[in-house]
């Protein structure tokens, strides 16, 4: 082994890898490798405030309907407002794909954490664990432990196993930069390959500024100036193609 690449190397190089992207690579049952993007606290807030705005519109016109009825209606109307209140995001991300209203318009779903499709058990757990995110007052819990989980996670998702991430975009035909190709400094693991990788396809995405800085991340282990660390990248990327 060369001295210049000592055992230590790759691991600050995998940590700062895992910050070249907010998405998260996970493997189906099936053996299918999916890129999720987890969704942070302000399109999940944005979205559960949306789905608060229909389920109050709805309840306000039952209940002015129900008032004609007396005792009978206001009977009525505690029954809906607790289906409403619990049964309306279990039954939309159960039949609609893991999209409430919200959610949907939001571009946002709820799966399971290995990517399928959230089931009744997650849903009703996630659901019903709610009551617990908003502790002790307006979700303060729950927004706590979003900020601190790396997948924005609620403690809702986290009994559940569950994930709310950005609908699937389409596949990227993008290829990397046709760039001479060159080795990495040292040995690769799996995972080091996909973030570099994946920073080469998806360039066309980010702005120059945002290129420099996620390859900036890599300069030092990479041994180049930061101005440097973006060629030295797509080359490798291009040597784990050919």
């Amino acid at each position: 082994m060369s001295p210049t690449a000592p055992p230590a190397t790759p691991a600050p190089h995998s940590a700062a890898a895992a910050l070249l992207d907010t998405c998260l690579r996970v493997e189906t049952p099936e053996g299918i490798d999916l890129v999720l993007r987890p969704a942070g606290l302000v399109p999940r807030a944005l979205a559960f405030a949306i789905d608060l705005g229909i389920r109050a519109a709805l309840l306000l016109v039952l209940y002015v309907a129900l008032g004609m009825l007396g005792e009978l209606g206001m009977g009525l109307g505690t029954i809906l407002l607790f289906l409403v209140t619990w049964w309306y995001m279990v039954l939309f991300e159960v039949f609609n794909q893991g999209r409430s209203p919200g959610k949907q318009l939001l571009g946002l779903r709820v799966i399971h954490d290995d990517g399928t499709p959230v089931g009744w058990a997650a849903a009703l757990t996630r659901n019903l664990l709610r009551f617990v995110d908003l502790l002790p007052f307006g979700y303060t819990l729950g927004i706590l432990s979003c900020l601190s989980h790396p997948a924005c996670k609620r403690l809702g998702d986290l009994a559940a196993g569950t994930l709310v991430v950005y609908r699937d975009l389409p596949a990227s035909t993008q290829q990397a930069p046709a760039v001479p190709a060159e080795r990495a400094p040292f040995a690769l693991g799996l995972d080091e390959q996909r973030a570099i990788l994946a920073f080469a396809e998806r360039q066309h995405s980010l702005t120059p500024a945002r290129r420099e800085e996620l390859a900036g991340i890599l300069a030092d282990v990479l041994k180049v100036p930061a101005e440097q660390a973006e060629a030295r990248l797509n080359g490798i990327a291009r040597g784990l193609l050919t």
